[in-house]
């Protein structure tokens, strides 16, 4: 009897990791997660020109960093954010007007560093082709006033971006994306609302544009539906890093109204890891979501309202099993009636990517909760 059960332990692994990797394809490339303090931080750590220590950014909790720039006059600010750009950028609890500041000046450098390797005649084609992509994208993130709270151009790169007046509005949101979600197509033309900039931008006008809205490509996302997809290692580091934005946001926003986030697919697990309470979270909401890591909505923190959309017929995701054994799979289905999820109408949306479309009642519902009602 133990054989047979394991031997059905085993199959339904099996099915659910072929289900997923059969949903997109087989990915064979692993990623390894951008973690740890921003580059740069070394220098930033040594840097003794104001007299001041610095707040290490791997250790100064979000808090501890919005008392330290309190303290500082805004030509000392701007002084620090000129000589480390990509450690101010990506500081939370740095007052968000200088990080969109100290990002506008660190992606002015990367673009600068990567036109310059397009023209090196000692890289490869590929490589100058690649590098003259990332300097495109770098010109673009600088262009019309874009306010990029966040960008780290290590790895596949990373970005955040708000829409909306993020230190003013009386309520925030965060758009958490799942799978194949980087720098170089956070806001891609083609399917945009299956971009956390297209979704971003979606909600931010569904509010009539009250609601701060952050696209947050925040942490390495899997490549295809592979190995990575099915299992929790790049949600768990994504967690910390969302958990960090979260407490970030509740000391340099509004702290009587902590962000609604909104999590897509794979973006939904690191939801999940990161159970955010409520001082960090008004409530969150997955939407086509494989599972959020947890057995139901009572292993996370009750005191934050959480919704699950219900799951449209087109959307591929209904056909990965929900189950969590061996490391892969992330259990629960959020819409199911056990769970113990709110539920959100979906009507009018169609597919993996389209709940954020306008016109549904998935995007009617979280303009509603992203305004507090």
């Amino acid at each position: 009897m133990g054989k047979f059960r394991a031997r059905r332990a085993i199959a339904a692994a099996t099915v659910a990791l072929a289900a997923v990797l059969g949903a997109g394809g087989w990915a064979a490339d692993t990623q390894q997660a951008v973690t740890g303090p921003p580059p740069g931080s070394a220098a930033w750590t040594a840097d003794t020109a104001l007299g001041l220590r610095l707040p290490d950014p791997a250790a100064t909790d979000p808090a501890e960093v919005a008392a330290f720039f309190a303290r500082l006059t805004p030509a000392q600010g701007e002084a620090l954010a000129a000589r480390h750009p990509l450690v101010v950028g990506n500081l939370d609890g740095a007052p968000v007007r200088l990080r969109y500041h100290a990002n506008a000046l660190a992606l002015a450098a990367e673009r600068d560093r990567e036109a310059a390797r397009a023209a090196d005649p000692a890289l490869t084609p590929q490589d100058q082709a690649a590098a003259r992509t990332r300097a495109e994208r770098y010109r673009t993130l600088l262009d019309g006033g874009r306010q990029v709270l966040a960008f780290d151009p290590r790895g596949r790169g990373q970005v955040a971006e708000v829409y909306g007046d993020l230190a003013g509005a009386s309520r925030t949101a965060v758009v958490v994306p799942g799978s194949d979600i980087d720098l170089l197509n956070f806001d891609r033309a083609a399917d945009p609302y299956g971009t956390p900039a297209g979704m971003a931008r979606s909600l931010y006008e569904a509010t009539g544009r009250t609601t701060a809205v952050i696209a947050w490509a925040g942490y390495t996302t899997p490549v295809g539906l592979g190995v990575d997809a099915a299992t929790e290692d790049l949600a768990r580091a994504g967690a910390g890093r969302l958990t960090r934005l979260l407490d970030g946001l509740a000391v340099s926003t509004r702290p009587e109204a902590p962000a609604t986030v909104f999590c897509h697919s794979y973006g939904s697990v690191v939801c999940g890891l990161a159970h955010p309470g409520p001082a960090q979270a008004s409530g969150v909401v997955v939407l086509g979501s494989p599972g959020m890591g947890v057995g139901s909505a009572a292993d996370l923190d009750p005191r934050v309202p959480l919704w699950a959309t219900t799951r449209n017929d087109s959307d591929w995701i209904g056909r990965v099993p929900n189950v969590s054994l061996f490391g892969l799979g992330h259990g629960a289905d959020p819409t199911g009636p056990d769970f113990g999820a709110r539920p959100l109408p979906s009507t009018g949306s169609h597919g993996h990517t389209g709940y954020f479309a306008p016109g549904t009642a998935s995007l009617t519902a979280y303009a509603a909760l992203a305004q507090g009602r």
